[in-house]
């Protein structure tokens, strides 16, 4: 790992499993998006205030470009 990398992951809050794990399924919903008041609502909640998410008007939660980034450095590819 380079230097730059190291610096960079360093930076970044660290993701509890349970909120990887909401990360991703935000990622399969893609535009339905996830409902509040679920058992992951914590972390959704999380995920917004860390700009991994966003709630939308109709309160379903989204995945954001910083989320879909994070998705790619922490859990895999999206393609």
């Amino acid at each position: 790992m380079s230097d730059a990398s190291a610096a960079e992951s360093y930076d970044e809050p660290y993701l509890e499993t349970c909120c990887r794990s909401t990360l991703h399924r935000l990622l399969l919903c893609a535009s339905t998006g996830r409902p509040t008041g679920l058992k992951d609502q914590p972390c959704l909640e999380r995920l917004e205030r860390l700009g991994l998410s966003k709630l939308r008007d109709d309160g379903r939660f989204v995945i954001t470009q910083d989320g879909l980034k994070r998705h790619r450095q922490e859990i895999g590819p999206i393609d």
